[in-house]
């Protein structure tokens, strides 16, 4: 004999009570991970390299790191780390058909983070930092240490004056032979590097000489190098004569300052520096 109608909804009701007392289990947010219940003693630990790239996991449970400048993003179900505060995950170029060795397939689809406004940017802290993501990383050290906060200044990198990396040297030698003298500077703006002789006059007084002047056997160069920033002077001499002895100053200077370093060339005569040698081979026999 078929319930009665109006019975219908409370036997479907009976029905559907048990499905509603079984356990439920949350879902996070990334793509349907299952979530259980939260054991904070259960989690890895995250040592983060700040404070602001710390954040929960999609459960909201235990802690983990937002990608920093430079590091993987992305990839499949979301494995790697989401960017931090101010950067993208920018992906990563897939290789050509003649690609020698393909990319693993954990890093496959993944990418890396990116700062959002690029170029160098100067501090407050005087230093140069390549994008203002890596000032701000900084800035946030600063103050959980804390320091001061980090603030921009200017796009670009930090203006300094010249600082002497590499002085020239004092060399010995003897008439006739090829020598030089060079020196590193490193500044921001690049800096004008100058040479001079110093001498005396008859009286005393220090003089400084503009070279190469109007001497034939000498030759000054300067070039960028070796480093970022830096600038290298030479002066050279060839064939090296009795005259060219002394001291000689290189002089950095760009609109920041200025700065200068003394090397030395101390010249001996070939001849006598022949009969010497013989005298003291002879003294040896």
């Amino acid at each position: 004999m078929a319930p009665p109608a109006r019975s219908l909804p409370l036997l479907l009701l009976l029905l559907l009570l048990p499905l509603c007392l079984l356990p439920r289990r949350s879902v996070g947010a990334a793509g349907g991970v299952p979530c259980g219940p939260c054991r904070p003693d259960r989690c890895e630990p995250a040592p983060c390299p700040a404070a602001e790239l710390t954040v929960r996991d999609v459960c909201g449970c235990c802690e983990r790191c937002l990608g920093a400048e430079g590091e993987r993003c992305g990839g499949r179900a979301g494995r790697r780390a989401r960017c931090g505060p101010r950067l993208v995950c920018v992906g990563l170029s897939r290789p050509g058909p003649g690609a020698a060795v393909p990319p693993p397939a954990e890093l496959e689809g993944t990418g890396r983070c990116v700062c959002e406004e690029e170029g160098a940017v100067c501090g407050s802290d005087g230093r140069s930092y390549g994008s203002v993501c890596a000032l701000h990383l900084h800035s946030a050290l600063a103050r959980e240490a804390g320091r001061d906060r980090i603030h921009k200044v200017h796009d670009g990198e930090c203006k300094f004056a010249p600082v002497i990396v590499m002085p020239p040297k004092k060399i010995h030698n003897v008439t006739g032979a090829q020598v030089y003298l060079s020196c590193e500077v490193k500044a921001v703006p690049t800096p004008l590097i100058t040479w001079r002789k110093i001498t005396e006059s008859p009286k005393g007084v220090k003089l400084l000489e503009e070279l190469p002047g109007d001497r034939v056997n000498m030759a000054v160069q300067v070039r960028g190098g070796p480093s970022k920033h830096e600038s290298t002077g030479w002066v050279l001499i060839n064939p090296l004569t009795k005259e060219d002895e002394g001291v000689y100053q290189c002089h950095a200077t760009n609109m920041e300052g200025e700065t200068q370093s003394e090397g030395a060339i101390k010249v001996m005569d070939q001849s006598k520096y022949k009969r010497t040698n013989f005298i003291d081979t002879d003294d040896d026999i």
